[in-house]
């Protein structure tokens, strides 16, 4: 996927929402062990990477998820993050997605010249249940980045916010349900609490998919398919846009670019009923739809 960006793979499972890992289990049906953690080479790069034109593959304004098949703070990663940061200080242009669960160490992993942050890069915290919640929040809320927002994936148990969303620090919650071997369930009413929340608090929440079992009413539905479980949390109309995102992007030279030079995603048809959509970079028509 062109929105994502994997400087290095592998993981060592930490809490509740690690035990179902989407990410050891794609790695088993490879023959792959997903505690083995590695720099994953030429891909380390893949930000500064160009076409044959000479220009970036990344455009301005896209965004880019960091480490999706790792954690960007693992202790594991400590030799290979100043490079890191090198390179997302190289893209000021480029919105960079990081997600943690392990935001005690990221006070002592951030880069010398970080002061109270660098404005293209947006923290976000994982809370699969109200422990963790409460665990990692409050780091959250401490730390010197210019956005912030939480997800909660895989969601695996009944979460509130809103005594952390008076702050006005959390700019979008994300919720999803899990998939793969063992999947637990994600509950509606879960869901329709953390939306409340965020409605009333004008924060853009994001409900990206049921999971692979979804319960309403007492009821549980099996959802088989990622594309079937994002447009039934597209249809639950629980997904709310609230107060826009304001990433201030520059050039090289320091210079602010205009909006209309920014990237502007692009969608197909069938984008249409995807609750992704309101996260996602767009098609990159690569020609696999």
């Amino acid at each position: 996927m062109h929105d994502i960006w994997n400087p290095w793979h592998g993981c060592r499972k930490c809490s509740e929402g690690c035990l179902n890992c989407y990410m050891f289990f794609l790695d088993r049906m490879r023959n792959q062990n997903g505690a083995d953690i590695y720099c994953t080479g030429a891909g380390f790069r893949y930000p500064l990477s160009k076409d044959r034109n000479g220009r970036f593959k990344v455009q301005s304004g896209e965004m880019l998820r960091v480490c999706m098949t790792s954690d960007f703070f693992l202790e594991e990663a400590d030799q290979w993050r100043p490079e890191a940061w090198k390179i997302i200080r190289q893209r000021p242009d480029v919105k960079f997605y990081l997600l943690t669960k392990r935001p005690q160490r990221v006070a002592d992993c951030l880069p010398p010249d970080w002061g109270d942050g660098w404005e293209n890069v947006f923290f976000n915290v994982s809370c699969e249940n109200q422990k963790r919640t409460d665990e990692r929040i409050p780091f959250l809320l401490d730390l010197p980045f210019r956005h912030k927002g939480i997800m909660c994936a895989p969601f695996i148990g009944p979460v509130t916010i809103e005594k952390y969303l008076q702050y006005n620090q959390i700019e979008q919650v994300l919720c999803d349900g899990e998939n793969y071997a063992n999947s637990r369930p994600c509950h509606y009413e879960w869901v329709k609490n953390l939306s409340d929340e965020c409605r009333r608090h004008n924060v853009t929440f994001i409900f990206c998919g049921t999971g692979r079992f979804f319960v309403k009413d007492g009821r549980t539905y099996t959802i088989e398919g990622n594309i079937l479980q994002t447009e039934q949390a597209y249809l639950s109309g629980l997904s709310f846009q609230g107060k826009e995102m304001e990433f201030r992007l520059f050039d090289n030279l320091g210079c602010p670019i205009p909006e209309e030079e920014l990237y502007k995603p692009q969608y197909r048809e069938r984008c249409g009923k995807c609750s992704m959509r309101m996260a996602c970079n767009g098609c990159s028509n690569c020609g696999k739809c």
